[in-house]
C-alpha cells in the first residue's frame, strides 16, 4: 500500500533519514516510534511529498507518491497550519474545498466530541484545543491512509481518550494508520505493528503479538531496549 525503499533525507550536513524501508500495509494499525529528533516527521512529510527525499523512494500502491495520492493519505502534522483569521468552521470549509473526501457532517461530530464550536478563532485556541481541532478535520476525511504525526501531544489524559477513540473509528481492512509519538503507553493497547526509529536509522519493525510471545516483551520494554543506553541527549534534539 505505501511503501519506502532506501529512503534517505539530509539537511546540510544533518541527515534526518538514512537509508529506512518499510512497508505499510492496509488492514493494520502502525505505531511509528521513536525520541524527538529522530526523523519520524520527516518520513511522514516525504511519505505524502511535501519533503523530497535525496535518495529512494516512496511508493503508494506500486506508483511514486504525488498529488494524485494525496487524495487517499490523510497527513496530520505537529505544526499549526491554519490561519489566524480563521475560524473552526473555516478550517472545515478550507478542507472541504481541497479534498474531495471529506465530510462537513463527519466533520462536526468530531467537533461535537472535541467540545469545540463553529465559531471559535484558531488563533485563541490553547495548544490541547489546536491538538484536537486537527484531529477532527484530519479524521474527518475518508482516507485509505492515514498518517498522524504525534496527535497526543498537548493533550489532556481524558481528552486522549476521545483522540484514539476518533482514531480507531477510521479502522478498517482497506485503511491504514500511522502514528507517531513518543507516548508509547498510550499507543501499545491499539496497535498491531510498532516500527521504531532511532537517530535517522530504522531500528526494527515488530508486530507487537509476535513481540509478545517471542520475546515476552511489550512494545515498552522494546522501546527502552533500544533507547536506553547510549542516547544521553538525544531526547532534546529538535524534530526534524
Amino acid at each position: 500500500m505505501l511503501e519506502c525503499k532506501k529512503i534517505t533525507k539530509r539537511y546540510g550536513r544533518k541527515t534526518a533519514v538514512d537509508q529506512v524501508s518499510f512497508a505499510i500495509e492496509p488492514g493494520r494499525i502502525y505505531a511509528m516510534l521513536g525520541p524527538n529528533g529522530s526523523g519520524k516527521t520527516t518520513l511522514m512529510k516525504m511519505a505524502v511529498g511535501l519533503v523530497k527525499p535525496d535518495a529512494g523512494s516512496f511508493f503508494y500502491n506500486g506508483v511514486p507518491v504525488d498529488k494524485n495520492s494525496r487524495r487517499e493519505v490523510a497527513y496530520m502534522s505537529t505544526e499549526p497550519y491554519f490561519y489566524p483569521w480563521m475560524t473552526v468552521k473555516d478550517v472545515g470549509r478550507y478542507y472541504e474545498d481541497f479534498f474531495e473526501d471529506f465530510s462537513a457532517r463527519r466533520y462536526q461530530e468530531l467537533l461535537e466530541r472535541m467540545e469545540l464550536t463553529p465559531d471559535m478563532r484558531t488563533k485563541t485556541l490553547s495548544s490541547g484545543m489546536m491538538a484536537k481541532l486537527k484531529i477532527a478535520v484530519t479524521m474527518a476525511r475518508s482516507a485509505k491512509v492515514y498518517l498522524l504525526d504525534e496527535p497526543l501531544n498537548g493533550i489532556d489524559l481524558l481528552a486522549r481518550d476521545e483522540i484514539i477513540a476518533s482514531m480507531m473509528e477510521a479502522a478498517a481492512p482497506d485503511v491504514a494508520l500511522v502514528i507517531s509519538s513518543h507516548l508509547v503507553d498510550e499507543l501499545e493497547k491499539i496497535v498491531d505493528t510498532a516500527i521504531f526509529i532511532k537517530q535517522s536509522h530504522l531500528a526494527g519493525v515488530w508486530e507487537v503479538k509476535e513481540l509478545r510471545e517471542t520475546q515476552g516483551k511489550s512494545v515498552t520494554d522494546k522501546y527502552r531496549e533500544i533507547y536506553g543506553h547510549g542516547g544521553e541527549g538525544y531526547e532534546k534534539a529538535d524534530e526534524i
